[in-house]
């Protein structure tokens, strides 16, 4: 076959195969630029899941009738004109190929009205690339209706799914853009029945309700809200407590600039920040918006725009990872408690009182961690829950036991209070009442009840505590018989080299033999039973992808929480009511201390609603 000039129809479909996959795609396409266009109500009309008609409507800024025809040719576009523009691209979309792209592959008509004109128009695209345009009543805005997708393509149209599934991706494209632009409405009508109804979210209480519209109440009582800012990078929305990880990483959503990406790097970033709070197979929940210079990122290097490239990923990478871990260790059990709705100083709510406490005989002298709630909250005897003499100090959890004062009513005499007289507001996670079968610490608190997991909430506190002491002091290195050869690529070698120095700040010394051999000299003294060898690779591996690593301080962090693990509370040691209420102060001072080394949740709490409820009471 000679070389050809191909028509313009076909080279139409041959960029919708690029662009246009399935109904989803289209209403991508369209509700960005109804959004481009400043719409501030979107109406989304499906049927059939979109197979057989899509019509998206908005009230943005129209099309002129001189352009309408215009607006159907490729690559053409109003939101750049220069490289300059290209290079800095700041709308969702810019290449100019959605609508001819759709009209290609279906009976594609626009009407437009902008609001400086009298009249509305209408275009319709005829199967061999004619334009029809015509006069049309509309109000100000514009309508799209896509008819018949991939009629003339039959090959194409074989691959879609059923209705119900091509709905389901049109539905969370559309919830994907209602998270990320609350200054619009959105509206979803499949098969004429309202499904998905999103009132514009001006204020921060509007944004949280549409977030539990969009992604379901759950996440919305577990989301912590996020602002953080170093000058260059601007990271805000929300992220889910770590017990609230997913099977899968189907609420992720993470925005740059308003567009919504897929990417690696981020994706590495969130999930080394959640690292020690979530188990490995578990994934983090999170909706997060990355404000970032322009000119700083590529947008321009997928063709359906779903990822980006940034020009300095390393120091994305390192912002979000440490902004997020720092973030996440700040969260106090009051943080979590308030993010789900429950106020530890509510109108009406039990409170515990001064002289119930001062009656069970619980005050004990200077409890560490409790000044924060007030001269008048009781003051416990600390456990000791410091590291040393090889952590065996642990153990000794309770052998300051003759030293307490004994209660009339026994350890369990806070759950026979007398009569509170003086209110006062309880800490977050309250005060013990009984310690459950040796298992669990039941402690009261303004809501309602806490239940405590005591084995894994001390596991938190020591492993905290013994990497806070081993980040004080210097890494111990200890110093290989036999140093280990190790051949990498060239490009490898010369990473390694970049980043000896901070590997001999975490205990690992190596030096570089030839192009493409290392030798490793020492490594950290927790880890000489491992394998260097194979921790050097997962380093530079690490280094090499996404700037930097956490497989050695990963690895050290293991062998400290297996040290916290045998040396806390086991289950059926009994725990004092001084002893527990001391752990209850521990927890809320302690980072992470929601979750214990594995990931499993180390508190819960039940509010008297929820109680209510197991009882039917008020019904």
């Amino acid at each position: 076959m000679p070389i050809q000039q191909l028509p313009d129809h076909l080279i139409n479909q041959i960029a919708a195969g690029e662009v246009i996959e399935r109904p989803a795609s289209i209403v991508k396409e369209l509700l960005e630029n109804s959004l481009d266009a400043g719409a501030t109500h979107c109406e989304i009309h499906l049927d059939h899941g979109g197979l057989e008609r899509i019509r998206i409507r908005d009230d943005g800024g129209g099309i002129p009738k001189d352009e309408l025809l215009l607006a159907l040719s490729r690559h053409a576009t109003s939101k750049i004109g220069s490289m300059d523009d290209l290079q800095a691209v700041a709308t969702m979309g810019f290449r100019g190929e959605a609508l001819p792209s759709i009209a290609s592959v279906s009976r594609l008509l626009l009407t437009s009205k902008p609001a400086s004109d009298a009249n509305a128009w209408q275009v319709r695209y005829a199967r061999d690339g004619e334009l029809d345009l015509s006069p049309a009543s509309h109000p100000d805005g514009t309508t799209v209706e896509v008819l018949n997708l991939f009629y003339n393509v039959p090959a194409r149209r074989k691959f879609m799914r059923t209705a119900r599934t091509e709905y389901s991706r049109c539905e969370q494209v559309v919830k994907t853009l209602a998270l990320g632009n609350p200054q619009c409405a959105f509206r979803v009508v499949h098969n004429g029945k309202n499904t998905l109804d999103c009132a514009v979210a001006s204020s921060e209480s509007a944004q949280h309700q549409r977030l539990a519209r969009v992604l379901g109440k759950a996440f919305a009582e577990a989301a912590h809200r996020v602002e953080l800012d170093n000058n260059q990078f601007a990271l805000q929305g929300w992220i889910a407590s770590p017990a609230f990880s997913r099977s899968q990483a189907d609420m992720q959503y993470f925005y740059v600039n308003g567009r919504m990406i897929k990417d690696k790097v981020v994706s590495h970033a969130v999930k080394q920040a959640y690292s020690d709070l979530i188990y490995h197979q578990r994934h983090p929940a999170f909706v997060l918006f990355l404000t970032i210079d322009p000119l700083s990122v590529d947008v321009n290097v997928h063709p359906g725009k779903q990822e980006v490239r940034f020009r300095e990923s390393q120091l994305v990478h390192g912002f979000i990872r440490r902004s997020l871990k720092e973030f996440l260790a700040a969260v106090t059990p009051a943080d979590t408690l308030e993010s789900s709705g429950l106020d530890n100083d509510l109108p009406g709510a039990a409170s515990i009182s001064q002289s119930a406490i001062q009656g069970s005989a619980l005050s004990a002298q200077g409890m560490p961690g409790a000044s924060g709630y007030g001269s008048s909250t009781p003051h416990q005897q600390a456990m000791p829950l410091s590291v040393q003499d090889n952590n065996r100090g642990l153990e000794r959890l309770g052998a300051s036991r003759a030293a307490q004062p004994v209660s009339p009513y026994g350890d369990s005499a806070v759950a026979m209070m007398p009569p509170a007289t003086d209110d006062t507001v309880a800490p977050p996670l309250g005060y013990a009442m009984a310690h459950l079968h040796g298992v669990y610490i039941l402690a009261q608190n303004t809501s309602g009840l806490i239940v405590v997991d005591a084995h894994a909430a001390h596991e938190r506190i020591t492993y905290e505590r013994l990497k806070t002491a081993f980040e004080a002091g210097e890494v111990a290195s200890q110093a290989l018989l036999v140093p280990v050869a190790v051949t990498v690529s060239e490009a490898e070698a010369d990473q390694a080299e970049t980043v000896a120095t901070w590997l001999e700040g975490l205990g690992m010394q190596i030096e570089r033999l030839s192009p493409e051999q290392l030798r490793i000299r020492s490594v950290p003294a927790l880890l000489k039973q491992e394998n260097a060898e194979a921790l050097l690779r997962d380093v530079l591996s690490d280094v090499m992808e996404y700037g930097d690593s956490n497989k050695l301080r990963e690895a050290i962090d293991k062998v400290l929480s297996s040290m916290a693990c045998h040396g806390s509370v086991r289950a059926n040691r009994a725990l004092t009511v001084p002893e527990m209420n001391a752990l209850l102060r521990q927890i809320e001072t302690t980072p992470n201390s929601g979750q214990c080394n594995h990931g499993r949740p180390t508190w819960t709490q039940l509010d008297m609603n929820e109680l209510d409820r197991l009882f039917m009471r008020g019904r």
